[in-house]
């Protein structure tokens, strides 16, 4: 069979599904299975495609039909123009971070900063902002020991080990570092909320990287008050929230001292991220 003809029976079966990108999941995964980038193959329809690759294609198929993210498939997702490793043991990275990142970037291009990442996941937040930033040094914690093998590998990858540790902590345990800058991309989705996630997210994506508690605010709480004792005077506390938390997040962080540096909206006008200035 050909190319042309594998990618055109993959969506047909992706669309039964009622997948959303089914041509485009279908091109991406004959990607995989062929080794060639997507744009190889789009230049090459006709190329054949031997039945041991048809065999993987339908594998990889198979997994997207059950609402798979691609990401998981794949084994990687592309974050701050980096290729992360990743599994169900950390949470896709999205766009919305990206944002995040960026900020903070700008904030510390000129500076040296000790950075701390809790809730690291892959690594993908504190791996890109000491790509950029080269005088900085970072640590990143997560209570996923599988999380923090992936987080290493990546590191690796990116050429980062001698620059920032991994430990696998919970961030209650730091103690002994004053940081210039922490960071995080918390469980925030209220508990009651879980059920109402696409499939591709609650079956797929690790449960305690999502679940906030009953207002979504277990964990961002927690955060406020521990970086207290570890977040140096006039450093900085970056934090992803809910597009509906700034209010509740602010009084927070207003009763603790911190100073609302800025807030940073999604590609949708949603608060996304939240930037503070500890005062005290």
């Amino acid at each position: 069979m050909k190319a042309f003809e594998i990618i055109k029976i993959g969506s047909n079966l992706l669309k039964e599904k009622e997948i959303p990108s089914f041509i485009l999941d279908s091109e991406i995964l004959l990607s995989k299975t062929l080794k060639k980038s997507r744009e190889e193959i789009l230049t090459n329809l006709n190329q054949k495609v031997h039945p041991k690759e048809i065999s993987t294609f339908k594998k990889y198929l198979k997994r997207r039909s059950y609402n798979e993210p691609i990401a998981y498939i794949l084994g990687e997702k592309e974050f701050c123009s980096k290729n992360f490793i990743i599994n169900e043991d950390t949470l896709i990275p999205r766009p919305e971070t990206e944002l995040l990142v960026e900020e903070l970037i700008k904030i510390y291009k000129e500076k040296k900063a000790v950075i701390l990442d809790i809730g690291t996941g892959s690594g993908c937040i504190i791996l890109s902002l000491l790509s950029t930033l080269q005088n900085s040094l970072g640590i990143g914690v997560d209570i996923s020991k599988n999380a923090i093998k992936t987080a290493k590998k990546n590191a690796h990858k990116l050429e980062l080990t001698k620059r920032v540790k991994f430990f696998n902590l919970s961030f209650e345990s730091v103690f002994y570092k004053k940081f210039d800058l922490i960071v995080s991309n918390p469980p925030y989705i209220e508990k009651r909320q879980i059920k109402n996630l696409s499939d591709d997210i609650k079956k797929y994506e690790p449960i305690m990287a999502l679940d906030g508690g009953n207002d979504g605010l277990d964990l961002i709480k927690k955060i406020i008050y521990k970086s207290k004792y570890i977040l140096k005077t006039k450093g900085t506390l970056a934090l992803e929230i809910g597009n509906e938390q700034i209010n509740k997040v602010s009084k927070i962080l207003f009763d603790k001292k911190y100073r609302i540096r800025q807030i940073v909206k999604d590609y949708k006008n949603n608060v996304r991220c939240v930037i503070a200035e500890n005062n005290n």
